[in-house]
């Protein structure tokens, strides 16, 4: 259950780079090789948020829209611009020695074993690194080991590992001194279906029975939502939507999708309102309809009553479909002017 007090808190946080402009051509290239220009990028360009206690929370976004530059700036890796960040009440880039010792981080593209080390090398120096008492070590192991199948790849070196065995290390390297925070980015990559399935029902167990903050960026939607009850959305730096995962996909797209098998060819589907055909195989029709104008019970009863139905499903609408709609610009979104963990909306969620 969260607590009202913010663990992490970013307020007016911004990060930007000054990068090399390259020239257009031969000529261009040549040119700025002797006169080098500048060109400002803004990374994260001043976003609030509070999170509290055990939230899971989705930190979402195209590639470039500042996800992980927000969460180096949390882990201590990055110094902002301005603004300012805390995490467990630490400035992270201010005391990154203490706040790493409180904090779990995993990198999809990096790693934090040693690359040449056994993976229980690895992990025995991480325990000493940690001051992890060695009856809370194995515990942890225990647990980490049921949840992740490692111990087959204990004895392997780190650089023998495919990505998805190393990804599974890594997550059971960032909790082996049992942090109350934990930063994920991209966890998922070069895992199987199984795989994922395990991390995701381990990552819902630690965050429901330890109390575990978890924010998770990823382009997997299945594990936004599977696991994330709110969601932060980020486009060019900016946050352009955080509240409940939920929340977004009631109130921000209104198309449904039906899978209806009929016992014979049907003509004419297009005239029932709202409704369009998106596809076609034999007698069964994907259809696309718009809850505005019908709703789904409306539209099965319409259906039943002129045709003969074989089967029918319903699809709600994916969160990384709204995503989408949201960045082709197909949904408006209300103006993010206070953060979800502060002020008005704490007392809304009490």
């Amino acid at each position: 259950m969260a607590s009202s007090e913010p663990t992490i808190k970013a307020e007016n946080l911004v990060k930007h780079f000054t990068v090399d402009k390259s020239g257009r051509g031969f000529l261009g290239s040549m040119k700025a090789l002797f006169h080098r220009r500048k060109r400002l990028v803004k990374a994260v360009d001043a976003i609030n948020f509070a999170i509290r206690q055990g939230e899971f929370v989705g930190y979402v976004g195209e590639n470039g829209a500042g996800k992980s530059t927000t969460i180096k700036m949390l882990t201590g890796i990055l110094v902002p611009t301005s603004g300012s960040a805390s995490v467990n009440g630490i400035i992270p880039y201010e005391n990154r020695k203490e706040n790493a010792a409180k904090i779990g981080v995993v990198f999809g593209q990096r790693t934090q074993l040693w690359w040449d080390l056994p993976v229980r090398e690895s992990f025995e120096m991480l325990r000493v690194i940690f001051r992890v008492p060695a009856t809370e070590f194995h515990y942890s192991m225990g647990r980490l080991d049921k949840a992740l199948d490692l111990e087959p790849l204990m004895e392997m070196p780190v650089r023998k590992l495919s990505l998805g065995q190393r990804m599974r290390c890594d997550i059971a390297a960032a909790l082996i001194h049992r942090p109350k925070v934990l930063f994920l980015d991209e966890p998922a990559i070069g895992l199987d279906v199984l795989a994922k399935e395990s991390i995701r029902n381990f990552l819902a167990e630690i965050n429901r029975e330890g109390g575990t903050t978890i924010i998770l960026t990823t382009h997997d939607m299945n594990d936004i939502e599977q696991l994330c009850e709110r969601l932060i959305i980020l486009d060019d730096g900016k946050i352009i939507y955080d509240d409940e995962t939920e929340l977004l996909k009631k109130k921000f797209l209104n198309e449904k999708e039906v899978m209806v098998e009929f016992h014979e060819n049907v003509e004419n589907l297009q005239s029932l309102p709202g409704l369009s055909i998106t596809r076609e195989e034999g007698n069964k029709k994907w259809l696309t309809f718009d809850n505005n104008v019908s709703n789904t019970g409306e539209l099965i009863s319409l259906m039943a009553k002129h045709y003969k139905i074989k089967d029918l499903s319903v699809r709600e609408p994916s969160v990384e479909n709204i995503i989408r709609n949201i960045y082709d610009n197909r949904i408006a979104l209300p103006k993010h002017d206070e953060p979800y963990g502060s002020g008005s909306k704490m007392e809304e969620k009490k």
